[in-house]
């Protein structure tokens, strides 16, 4: 049986983290999280503690332990991708091959965009913040995902993007908590499905350890 260790960033911070971590959570199977410190410019520096689980320097990282081998796979959207191969059963992308393009239109859509949403909305998992004077990019960026989220809702008809809970919702629930954090104003249909995405027991989990990280001190 293969052994999982997900090296994650600071959980009130890192929203590439969170979405594997969702994933993983989703299958069902067990896991370890290693937790390593961004921001941190002391030795040894958070630079530096991530390099000695991947020569990309980034987080995410999921390591694979099986058969006396371990295979390390990072960013974030192929450790889901890898999850999804893995778990088939945990249904990570739609059975229905068109709805599975879209899906993953939509997960690369997010992989790769939105770049001043992430910006000026940036992830705080746990604090409420000022809505910022939006740019109008950022806001376009905000309404193109509302209705990207309106649109799937009310095609799929499920009360997730794709009807049952897949990958596509793991890379959107980082927005789900800039959106609750930053109190944006958003449709009936997307605020029911923020608050479902917001009772995952994988967001509660994520939640509990970063409200520890606030109370710990961190800025």
């Amino acid at each position: 049986m293969a052994r999982y260790t997900l090296i994650v960033g600071t959980r009130n911070w890192s929203s590439w983290s969170l979405r594997p971590f969702l994933a993983l959570s989703a299958t069902g199977a067990p896991f370890e999280t290693v937790d390593i410190r961004l921001r941190q410019k002391e030795s040894p520096t958070t630079q530096e503690q991530i390099l000695k689980h991947s020569p990309a320097g980034k987080v995410p990282v999921l390591k694979i332990d099986e058969d006396g081998k371990t295979l390390t796979v990072w960013d974030s959207l192929a450790i889901c991708e890898t999850i999804a191969e893995r778990h088939p059963q945990a249904g990570l992308w739609p059975t229905d091959k068109d709805a599975r393009a879209i899906a993953r239109s939509y997960a690369s859509e997010m992989h790769s965009g939105f770049p001043d949403v992430r910006d000026q909305l940036t992830m705080d998992f746990v604090r409420k913040k000022p809505m910022p004077e939006l740019r109008e990019d950022t806001e376009k960026q905000v309404a193109r995902i509302i209705a990207s989220w309106e649109g799937a809702l009310a095609k799929y008809k499920g009360d997730y993007l794709f009807g049952a809970f897949s990958i596509a919702d793991c890379m959107y629930s980082p927005v789900v908590s800039r959106f609750e954090t930053y109190g944006v104003n958003v449709p009936a249909a997307v605020r029911a499905y923020m608050d479902r995405i917001l009772a995952l027991p994988g967001m509660e989990e994520w939640r509990k350890v970063s409200q520890k990280e606030v109370e710990a001190g961190l800025p």
